[in-house]
Formats: C-alpha cells, sequence, structure tokens
C-alpha cells in the first residue's frame, strides 16, 4: 500500500508541473534590429584576418597536396608535402630526403655527402613556404607582439609559441608581421632551437616579398632572408624564389614517401 501510495503522489506532482508548463506564456523576442555575435573562430581576430587576407583557412583547409620548386646553386629541390599527415619528400639532384610519419630517411643518389641535417630540413622550408596557414596548427599560443618599424613603415606584431611537446622543437617562437591595411603577412621572425632544444635568443627575419594566387589562396613567390641585429632586420642578404607551385585536393599515396630501398633511417 505504501508503494502504491507514493507512487499515486509523484503522479499527480507531474501531472501539476505539465498543466503549469502550458499555462505559461513564452515571450517572443524579435532579433531583426539585434547585431548578433556570430564569430565562431579559435583564433585571435587579427591572425584571422591574416588568414582571411590570403583567402582562408576553409579552402586551405580543403587542400590535401602542396607541392614547389626553389632554384638553388645546388640545382633545383622540388617539395611535396601530405597537408594533413606533414610527410613530406625532397627531391635534389644528389640528395632525396623523406618523412613518412615516423622515420626521416636520406637517399645519397651519387657518391656526394649530404652537407645538413635531414631532420632538421625535412620540413623547414615547407613551415616558411606555407605561412601563414601553418600558424593555425594545434598546440599553438598567440600574444601580441611589439610592432615591428622598418623603413618608415610599422607592422604590427603575433607572437607564436608552442605547448609543451608539440613538434621537433617546441621552444621555437615566432612573430608574424603583417600590412595594417591590407592584413597580409609582410615579415616572419623566427628563432631555432632544433639543435639545442632551449629557448633562442636571437630572432632571424624573412620578409615576404612577394605573393602569387595558387588555386584561390595566397602562397610566397619570394622570400627574402635578412641580417639582424639587436632582433630586429637590418640589411638584405639573399632571396628565394618558387616556381611551379600546386596546390591540390588531390591526396598523394602514402608509399610515395616511404622510404625506397638503399634508403637510410636518419637518427
Amino acid at each position: 500500500m505504501k508503494i502504491k501510495s507514493l507512487l499515486l503522489i509523484a503522479l499527480i506532482a507531474f501531472s501539476s508541473c505539465i498543466d503549469d508548463k502550458k499555462n505559461k506564456t513564452v515571450e517572443s523576442i524579435d532579433y531583426s534590429e539585434t547585431e548578433l555575435d556570430v564569430t565562431t573562430s579559435a583564433y585571435p581576430e587579427s591572425i584571422t584576418k591574416v588568414f582571411e587576407a590570403h583567402g582562408g583557412l576553409e579552402l586551405w583547409n580543403e587542400m590535401q597536396t602542396l607541392k614547389f620548386t626553389m632554384a638553388k646553386e645546388t640545382g633545383e629541390e622540388v617539395t611535396i608535402t601530405d597537408l594533413y599527415t606533414r610527410n613530406s619528400l625532397i627531391k635534389m639532384p644528389k640528395h632525396t630526403i623523406g618523412y613518412d610519419g615516423q622515420e626521416v630517411w636520406l637517399q645519397k643518389l651519387d657518391t656526394t655527402s649530404y652537407e645538413g641535417n635531414p631532420k632538421f630540413y625535412y620540413n623547414l622550408m615547407f613551415y616558411f613556404y606555407a605561412m601563414p596557414f601553418v600558424l593555425a596548427d594545434g598546440g599553438i599560443i598567440y600574444e601580441d607582439a611589439e610592432p615591428l618599424d622598418f623603413e618608415g613603415k610599422t607592422y604590427p606584431g603575433i607572437k607564436i609559441s608552442y605547448e609543451s611537446g608539440v613538434g621537433e622543437s617546441p621552444e621555437d617562437e615566432y612573430i608574424l608581421y603583417y600590412d595594417s591595411k591590407t592584413h597580409k603577412m609582410a615579415w616572419l621572425g623566427y628563432t631555432v632551437t632544433f639543435f639545442t632544444n632551449e629557448k633562442g635568443k636571437e630572432f632571424h627575419f624573412i620578409k615576404y616579398s612577394e605573393w602569387q594566387n595558387v588555386n584561390g589562396l595566397e602562397l610566397p613567390k619570394t622570400l627574402t632572408w635578412y641580417h639582424y641585429e639587436n632582433n630586429l632586420p637590418t640589411t638584405k642578404r639573399n632571396d628565394l624564389e618558387f616556381s611551379d607551385v600546386s596546390l591540390t585536393k588531390m591526396k598523394m599515396k602514402p608509399s610515395i614517401f616511404s622510404k625506397p630501398e638503399g634508403a637510410e633511417v636518419v637518427e
């Protein structure tokens, strides 16, 4: 009997709540004259505008493969990168460097020794070239930076650092400087920490001199390295031009990044 009484009381209470809700009037709100904030970006407004000035993250995220060629003193260097896995292949006249998602490998095409560190280099030029979009990667911390004044023009800055354990060199720091009118990227300040694993004290500088439209996105045509002093650019050092740039929605077969027979894994 006690259980039946409790069930009866609960049923009456539930019915009362339904009747109460039916009798209440919901006031309608007219939003036609109201400005709503519909911003859903996970990025600060300053860098979001930079992304948009270069074609937008939405379009960039649709792309699967980036390929470009650099003319160097040693000959043409062709880089192919999977934009999602970041697997890469760098073809040089006398060497090939690859990253298959697990290991960096080096293949000699003759007896010439490779001068450099393949583990440091395999994604270096891709990272510089794919600016500003690589600065939308996960694990990034954004802060305002002091503007850069150079030859009578002021460029606002965004400081980029990384959460612990992100990438090969989480101690790396970057400063993206942009044109205050167009919001296009103009300069990159960067530190190199790969060889020390400690925060760098000196910023190196690249000027993003020219842009080219590739499949609706503004990507670099020319990068100009500058000498630097007291964490500021001083005089021009050298240019590096990019040609035969391809940015497509076609994904490359993973096998092209696999270590070929005769190649060595870089420890």
